[in-house]
């Protein structure tokens, strides 16, 4: 007599093994292994390369990033057979064949924190100096905009 009783699993299994099993085969299991670029990039890159950089589309072997400011353009340009080959060996397979870099919005990472700068209240002696120094501009537009940057600079520096 046999039983129809499929064995106990000793664990439940991850759904990504589950999709994998199910998928494995089709044209769904490449873009399956595709969206895990997004789940590996933090970690293989890094927060500080992260915190600028971010996958926005795959195609055909081409990752395309959005970069956040031109600086970190240029520097990523750099880098790119390094970023290939980290996101690649954080897959465990070789799907990153080129890098396109864009100008773009970045999400940051979750563990990332930005720190505002400390500002301060100006003293009334401060603010008049200010606007002392600012009098030397004759166009009122200049003046005031030249006013609000060394009012600025005084906020962020420690009173003496």
């Amino acid at each position: 007599m046999t039983s129809n009783k499929r064995p106990k699993m000793k664990r439940p299994a991850p759904v990504t093994d589950l999709l994998t099993a199910l998928l494995r085969g089709t044209p769904a299991e490449l873009r399956l292994k595709e969206g895990r670029i997004w789940e590996v990039w933090d970690e293989a890159v890094g927060d500080k390369i992260a915190a600028h950089a971010q996958p926005a589309t795959f195609r055909e072997g081409t990752l395309t990033l959005h970069v956040d400011s031109p600086p970190w353009l240029q520097q990523l340009t750099y880098l790119k057979k390094e970023l290939i080959s980290k996101v690649n060996e954080a897959l465990d397979q070789e799907l990153v064949k080129e890098i396109q870099l864009k100008s773009g919005k970045v999400r940051k990472p979750s563990g990332t924190v930005i720190n505002k700068p400390a500002r301060r209240e100006l003293s009334a002696e401060e603010q008049a100096w200010a606007k002392e120094q600012a009098e030397s501009a004759a166009d009122p537009e200049l003046r005031a905009i030249f006013e609000s940057l060394i009012r600025k600079d005084r906020e962020h520096q420690k009173k003496d």
